[in-house]
């Protein structure tokens, strides 16, 4: 009996890519500076930051800049938040019900900044046409939350290089399915292994 294989491999489920992404970008330790632009209809204004993760269990975040904002800081360790405001010389802390509001005035939220929810876990994440970003082409994972999960997000869209598997884009939708933020990788170099 002859039996006919593939010389391709099989195509990465949607689950496998989104895990392969989070262990790429956050891994088990994590840390940086990273600067965010916040842009409304009457003014725009930079935020730079440094930030310390051990997942699943603390995140530490300080603002470096502007000054008005400079020592301003959220520390999550498991299931709690705290901000630490400077000039009022207090820690405040946050409850489970403000998770899912804005952080700083931006788009992201305080679960987006300490990373609370779990891409990976609380969304159910199918594979869906392959597409192209200028040219490269890319897996294109389409992310909607699970009953039970309580997540800011109504749907993340995930943009992966096909070649290496590197993120380029997510794309995140309310649950009414309107794009609210982009996240674009630019400049994806290896660090630390990964």
């Amino acid at each position: 009996m002859l039996v006919a294989g593939s010389a391709q491999a099989a195509a990465p489920t949607g689950q496998e890519l989104v895990a392969h992404v989070e262990r790429l970008l956050w891994g088990k330790t994590n840390q940086g500076t990273a600067e965010m632009t916040v842009v409304t209809p009457r003014w725009e204004r930079k935020i730079e930051l440094r930030f310390w993760m051990e997942r699943p269990e603390r995140t530490f975040i300080r603002i470096l800049a502007p000054p008005k904002e400079a020592g301003i800081g959220s520390l999550r360790i498991k299931a709690e938040m705290w901000n630490y405001l400077p000039a009022v010389e207090r820690v405040i802390k946050i409850p489970p019900s403000m998770m899912l509001q804005p952080w700083m005035g931006s788009d992201m939220t305080n679960d987006d900044l300490v990373k609370e929810s779990s891409a990976v876990e609380d969304y159910t994440h199918i594979l869906g046409a392959n597409d192209e970003i200028d040219g490269v082409k890319v897996y294109s994972v389409e992310s909607t939350p699970k009953p039970e999960a309580a997540v800011v997000w109504g749907k993340i869209v995930y943009k992966i290089r096909i070649s290496d598997r590197i993120p380029l884009r997510q794309e995140y939708y309310d649950e009414r399915g309107e794009l609210i933020k982009v996240m674009s990788f630019l400049d994806v170099r290896e660090l630390g292994g990964r």
